[in-house]
């Protein structure tokens, strides 16, 4: 039986960058894969079908790697980089 997925939305403001992806290790931390569509007014938003666990993401905005400024959870990796952490639950 198929594990069932999580909607998941992540929003990013940032009104002078002209591409946000989503990276993280739900994506093997690929910098292209999940390119984030502008919704106006220098919002971003990127939905994502998660399985539950924990996830360690940042946004890649025009080749710099960022924290989610909305998340209170940040993860520090053993290499001492931070890394902005979701928890996914089935509601």
């Amino acid at each position: 039986m198929a594990e069932k997925k999580v909607r998941v939305k992540f929003n990013y403001f940032a009104p002078h960058v002209v591409k946000v992806f989503l990276a993280g290790s739900f994506n093997m931390w690929s910098t292209t894969s999940d390119p984030m569509k502008n919704v106006g007014s220098g919002s971003w938003e990127k939905i994502k079908y998660l399985p539950e666990g924990t996830w360690e993401y940042k946004f890649f905005a025009d080749g710099e790697w960022v924290l989610d400024p909305e998340c209170g959870q940040v993860f520090i990796t053993g290499h001492g980089a931070e890394n902005s952490v979701i928890e996914v639950r089935k509601k």
